[in-house]
């Protein structure tokens, strides 16, 4: 079994105003330094395996702190990327907002595609690819990666058995962490979403959560909140 660290990357001057996608060059603001900071304060006494990132710098420079903490080598891998956005890119989220296939972003992503770029079931296939891919080389292993946020949502939402076209249910702020176990021929368990918080119960003398007892059914730590 092996334990996935899913990390959304810390903040830009451009979070939440520009659908920036797959643009280069685009750093953490102060406020992201500080969540890469504390990222790895909060992962002190978890002992992992390796870190995994998006190649995008912002991905990359959110575990930078953590991979120096536990002298691991940040492994960038391509299909972590984020979505293509196609012709979107680089437009401001309050103009989106006002076309007319906002709707179907919000109400039905499973049938929708970027113009000019990657439909919401390609970034899925590609990503939990890549994750599997990830925990095949990695077992039994603790395994940090670094994505974007619209990634983190659909693995999550497709690991906890939801619809593609729910998946915008689920929240997942700049700098958390969503914990899920991967094993093979079994489904996945979902531990944590959105956290926060500390991870002392992945720590090696950490109380085991509720549903890591024996016999006791996974569940999420943290319930998603409705958007």
């Amino acid at each position: 079994m092996t334990t996935l660290f899913l990390i959304r990357h810390g903040l830009t001057a451009q979070t939440g105003r520009t659908l920036y996608g797959r643009t280069r060059g685009i750093s953490l603001d102060d406020r992201g330094v500080a969540q890469a900071e504390h990222l790895a304060v909060r992962f002190a006494n978890v002992r992992l395996t390796a870190i995994y990132s998006s190649p995008l710098e912002r991905c990359v420079e959110t575990v930078e702190p953590l991979a120096r903490s536990k002298r691991l080598p940040v492994v960038r891998c391509d299909d972590l990327i984020e979505m293509d956005a196609g012709t979107w890119t680089g437009r401001s989220l309050a103009s989106l907002r006002r076309t007319k296939r906002w709707n179907e972003v919000q109400r039905s992503p499973s049938t929708f595609r970027f113009p000019g770029g990657e439909s919401f079931a390609e970034a899925l296939e590609r990503t939990v690819g890549a994750l599997t891919s990830i925990a095949r080389r990695h077992r039994r292993g603790r395994v940090a990666v670094s994505t974007h946020g619209d990634v983190v949502r659909i693995i999550m939402a497709s690991f906890a058995g939801a619809p593609l076209d729910e998946f915008q249910r689920t929240v997942v702020d700049t700098g958390s962490v969503s914990v899920v176990h991967l094993e093979p021929k079994a489904a996945p368990r979902v531990l944590l979403v959105n956290d926060a918080g500390g991870l002392e119960r992945f720590g090696p003398r950490g109380t085991p959560a509720p549903w890591e007892s024996a016999g006791a059914p996974a569940h999420t730590g943290n319930a998603p909140r409705r958007t």
